[in-house]
């Protein structure tokens, strides 16, 4: 690789984050500031998806990372602050992270509800240092028909992801090897 590229490429892919609003989005939210866009991200939750009043009703607990910003030029990344509801009510405040690298440009932004079904799987989230998904549990993307009830289907998985509001230039969303981490708040 050409050093003069090598040492320009890290200046260029900042600018492209900070353009795509990703590092804007890494600023360190109030817990009021996340709870409001919390309660705005599960009221478009509890719209978009039929059943999804009594889903979240039912389950064991639910993080919600209400504004998570992923951009790639070649290298990516994604970013998020959250907050994990445990009978409608926040107990702890989380982030989410990770890192890529392969064929990728441009950005996005999207929510991610993770809803835990099991216990087991709510403690084994709860009692980590350092969540990943794919590596300490895994994480099925729900993917229903428009106007299905959420609770008709039969999920496998202890923790189901719902992905909305996803508006921006990038296909494919995946959790998997994104780190989720407890914050200080």
């Amino acid at each position: 690789m050409n050093i003069k590229f090598r040492l320009l490429f890290p200046v260029v892919f900042m600018a492209f984050l900070g353009a795509a609003g990703f590092a804007g989005n890494a600023a360190a939210a109030s817990p009021t500031e996340i709870d409001i866009a919390a309660d705005a991200a599960i009221e478009e939750f509890k719209k978009d998806v039929t059943g999804g009043p009594e889903f979240l009703d039912k389950a064991k607990g639910y993080l919600v990372f209400p504004k998570i910003t992923k951009a790639g030029l070649i290298v990516g990344g994604e970013y998020g602050q959250g907050a994990l509801r445990i009978g409608g009510k926040t107990e702890d405040y989380y982030n989410i992270a990770s890192a890529s690298f392969g064929l990728q440009i441009g950005a996005q932004q999207y929510a991610i509800v993770m809803v835990f079904l099991e216990d087991d799987a709510m403690k084994k989230f709860r009692e980590s240092k350092g969540w990943e998904a794919g590596v300490d549990g895994s994480v099925a993307i729900a993917k229903w028909g428009a106007g299905e009830d959420i609770n008709t289907q039969n999920f496998k998985d202890p923790i189901v992801g719902f992905v909305f509001s996803n508006k921006g230039l990038m296909a494919g969303i995946s959790i998997e090897g994104s780190k989720i981490t407890k914050l200080d708040k």
